[in-house]
């Protein structure tokens, strides 16, 4: 049995996240650095973001059933507010422990393994997003889109920690080491910020842009036998995308010359927009429930 694409970026996230864990883990030991232990509890968290992702992706992709019959696309979304929690929390951490070692004077040990291992956690992680990019080119997927940026985060993290442990070590720079840490706290609060906007859109059912709207509008009105359309509600859960709306047709017309123009207009739409779930209901020319929006 294959596995989806946003599956595999969720387990290939995890897998990346373990080995960066055990890396960063011994060279946090050797070092005492505290922009390298930022990067270890910031990768730590990685992980458990990473499990959590691949838990909602997996089942944001289960199909509808009895108890949830719009499917679970909402868990994707979920499952990105809580990475935006976890990566809330990381920053936090890693601030109080930077201003602790800058106010203690702390410099780190054994730049050199500091450096190395933060060279290849870079190349690991840039191996990472590149594959990530083209999952989320292919599936939408606003949890595995919210685990990139914690992971493109940590590309300037990496960097960060470098530079750090050069400028400490090498140019003799004090305070450099715990400066970085704070400067990684407030880029990943940014990126935070950034990552919550989405998954509320998502969950709070925010219709769509309003030029995707109107193109939507448009497909539909092409049909000859179509009077105008109102009441037009959108939203996106996941991967997917659902979308009602009302229709006038003539009040003359059977039940069954409407099904068939209900049939025929939904056929042009999932042309137009694939994977999109739609639901119809047709009025008689004129009829509008009060606070309706229509088109033309």
């Amino acid at each position: 049995m294959t596995l989806p694409l946003n599956v595999r970026a969720g387990i290939a996230s995890a897998s990346v996240a373990l080995i960066l864990i055990a890396l960063k883990g011994y060279a946090s030991w050797e070092t005492g650095s505290a922009a390298m232990l930022g990067s270890l509890a910031d990768t730590t968290l990685d992980l458990i973001a990473s499990l959590v992702t691949l838990y909602g992706v997996r089942l944001a992709a289960t199909p509808a059933d009895q108890q949830h019959r719009f499917g679970h696309g909402k868990a994707e979304a979920i499952a990105a507010f809580f990475q935006v929690v976890l990566i809330s929390l990381s920053a936090f951490w890693i601030a109080v422990s930077a201003v602790q070692r800058l106010l203690a004077g702390d410099r780190p040990e054994a730049a050199e393994t500091g450096i190395a291992v933060s060279a290849i956690a870079l190349v690991l992680t840039l191996a990472l997003v590149t594959y990530q990019r083209r999952v989320i080119a292919r599936t939408g997927s606003i949890a595995i889109s919210t685990d990139r940026m914690h992971y493109q985060s940590d590309l300037l993290l990496n960097a960060a920690v470098i530079g750090a442990l050069a400028m400490d070590h090498y140019a003799g720079i004090g305070g450099a080491d715990a400066v970085a840490g704070m400067a990684i706290a407030l880029w990943l609060l940014h990126g935070a910020y950034r990552a919550s906007h989405e998954a509320i859109d998502q969950l709070m059912d925010k219709e769509w842009p309003e030029e995707r709207r109107r193109a939507f509008v448009e497909v539909a009105n092409r049909h000859p036998e179509l009077r105008g359309i109102h009441d037009l509600r959108t939203r996106t859960a996941g991967n997917r995308d659902f979308v009602q709306f009302h229709v006038w047709v003539d009040p003359e017309m059977t039940v069954g010359d409407a099904h068939r123009v209900m049939d025929e207009v939904e056929d042009k739409l999932r042309a137009a927009f694939p994977g999109v779930e739609i639901l119809i209901h047709p009025d008689p020319t004129g009829h509008i429930d009060h606070g309706e929006e229509t088109f033309p």
